[in-house]
């Protein structure tokens, strides 16, 4: 075994409380190698001794399958350490099977209805699904689903989630309010995101959609440092000018291995509905003739921005374009009444457009 190899072996060990790999983090200085001898020097920073032997003690049990001999060490110390078992902490949301975060490096592309549209639709398909507002300083999730209510608490101070539509339900503005303006530093805002995965009791969830809010700093590095996250799905508009900041999130999470599975394009072209007269029943628009069918209806989407956006993006990341939802007077309406598109008993073309969505996120998670 070379070192390449032995690297790889290395990233299956997290840090203590972490879910990055001590690799990623910098913390294998050098790796030395002789027949079956290997010396492992490690570079950890951190002033909690209990971590550090827990790192050691992975290390050991892990390469120790493959070599005779392994020597570690931690900051050039040259000095073994012991190898006691430290305390574990205690795991966060090990009751919910799949995390995954709607995400875009940018705000404006739509991130929140998206994600409440596609957390119904995964409910539809007889799944516990909850949906966790992230964004501290803009919160939508009490306007799109309607909600003017605060969570309850437990016993031991835990709060319980609302529930609306079958779904389990957070958001820093059922308990702020819209109305209050938020001005917090990071390591505040860093606390409340952990205080979002510690302190409500999800209880057993299938799927947590997680909105996030734009950018890639403290709440993006919280979630993917304290959970096990299934992966994110990065929602775009086709223009450039939102590609650019895309593409930034997209490799912040690469860079903490999460999984980025698939890339939704929003915003993708003005879907126009309606029905025509027998008397008129030859259409076009912008010189294209649209088609009609027997009963008068007719559906037509226009290009407003660009085409290929979130195709060109997908690709560059070698992961699939899952979906592309047009822009529809639909979807406004529903957003501002607090009803979800994707529930009305009336379907239309972006419902089959979302519900495909679903079915598709869910057989890449299988």
């Amino acid at each position: 075994m070379n070192k390449k190899e032995v690297l790889e072996k290395l990233k299956s060990i997290s840090y203590p409380g972490f879910n990055r790999d001590i690799v990623s983090f910098g913390m294998v200085q050098d790796i030395k190698i002789e027949n079956s001898d290997i010396e492992i020097i490690l570079k950890i920073s951190s002033q909690n001794k209990e971590k550090k032997e827990q790192v050691v003690k992975s290390v050991k049990n892990e390469i120790g399958k493959y070599f005779t001999n392994v020597k570690t060490f931690v900051n050039d110390s040259n000095q073994n350490i012991s190898h006691q078992q430290a305390p574990v902490q205690a795991p966060i949301l090990e009751n919910v099977k799949n995390i995954i975060a709607i995400a875009s490096g940018k705000g404006g592309v739509g991130k929140s209805t998206v994600a409440t549209n596609l957390a119904c639709s995964i409910s539809k398909e007889g799944l516990k699904v909850g949906l966790l507002d992230l964004d501290i300083y803009g919160p939508s999730l009490p306007i799109i689903l309607g909600i003017n209510e605060q969570p309850k608490m437990t016993k031991d101070n835990k709060l319980i989630p609302l529930e609306k539509f079958g779904l389990k339900l957070m958001s820093f503005g059922f308990i702020s309010g819209n109305d209050t303006p938020v001005i917090w530093r990071g390591p505040l805002v860093a606390r409340m995101t952990e205080q979002f995965f510690r302190d409500v009791e999800w209880g057993d969830l299938d799927i947590l959609i997680l909105d996030l809010p734009p950018g890639t700093g403290d709440i993006q590095l919280t979630l993917t440092q304290k959970l096990k996250m299934t992966g994110a799905v990065m929602i775009t508009t086709p223009q450039d000018i939102a590609l650019a900041d895309v593409r930034k999130g997209a490799d912040m999470f690469k860079k903490v291995n999460t999984p980025v599975l698939g890339v939704v394009e929003n915003m993708s072209g003005l879907l126009l509905e309606g029905k025509v007269t027998p008397e008129n029943a030859s259409m076009h628009i912008n010189g294209k003739q649209v088609s009609i069918t027997s009963n008068g209806s007719f559906s037509h989407k226009i290009e407003l921005f660009k085409k290929g956006g979130g195709e060109k993006e997908s690709e560059r990341l070698g992961v699939p374009l899952i979906g592309q939802i047009p822009i529809s007077e639909d979807i406004m309406q529903a957003t501002d009444i607090g009803q979800p598109l994707v529930l009305k008993e009336e379907m239309n073309e972006i419902t089959h457009i979302y519900d495909k969505i679903a079915k598709t996120l869910l057989s890449i998670i299988k």
